[in-house]
């Protein structure tokens, strides 16, 4: 596994944006995980959604495709120093963020995001941009 699809990604696959969907195809030969993080993230969205057996059928589909990637004590320690430091920047960005991040640096995946703005504060972090 060489990724790790973040979970703007993920909600732009299953909206059919094309560049998204291209995007993925082109990295899974190569392996793509999820991590908990962002199925927790998504999951909320489908259970505000008009249509919730079929946003969670769409969604299985494409967690078909990927590897979950769980939060261990490692992943914990990156997530308490980089937040740390960004805070002692006056940088920082949410939870959730941090955690994707600090998962993809510690299991050494390149993060799949359109949201640089916020990920690419994170030291370490190597991204591909939608």
């Amino acid at each position: 596994m060489e990724y790790l699809l973040d979970t703007d990604w993920a909600i732009d696959h299953l909206n059919g944006v094309q560049r998204t969907i291209n995007g993925l195809e082109r990295f899974l030969p190569s392996g793509v995980g999820i991590s908990i993080v962002s199925l927790a993230e998504i999951y909320e969205g489908i259970y505000g959604s008009r249509n919730v057996p079929g946003e969670e059928r769409a969604f299985q589909r494409l967690l078909e495709l990927l590897e979950f990637v769980e939060i261990d004590s490692e992943i914990c320690r990156i997530f308490a120093r980089e937040r740390r430091r960004l805070r002692s920047i006056g940088a920082l960005i949410g939870d959730f963020d941090l955690l994707i991040g600090a998962t993809a640096i510690h299991h050494n995946l390149t993060l799949l995001t359109n949201n640089f703005r916020h990920f690419g504060r994170i030291d370490g972090l190597s991204i591909v941009p939608g």
